[in-house]
């Protein structure tokens, strides 16, 4: 299973970290030089949720974004357990 928020489509994605010294020309120095540069990724804020796909229960990754925005469906806990308002939803 890829590191992919199945609604969304975040992923991990890349960029660099970089290591400055010297002093600012402002405060009197000569300027920053950049003396490293490493590569580093920026991972989703992904779950592990059970949601209702095609109908069915899944278990699929979700960002935390998708789960805010209301994206994600989840199925009952058990199959007794209806509210009133899902019987009328049943029976309508």
């Amino acid at each position: 299973m890829p590191n992919v928020c199945h609604f969304t489509g975040k992923k991990t994605t890349f960029g660099k970290k970089r290591a400055y010294s010297g002093q600012k020309i402002t405060k009197g120095g000569f300027g920053l030089k950049t003396t490293g540069i490493s590569r580093r990724s920026f991972k989703p804020n992904l779950h592990k949720v059970t949601a209702m796909v095609d109908g069915r229960p899944q278990r699929i990754k979700v960002s935390a974004k998708a789960i805010r925005m209301g994206l994600i469906e989840k199925p009952l806990k058990r199959k007794y357990g209806y509210t009133r308002q899902q019987k009328e939803a049943g029976e309508n």
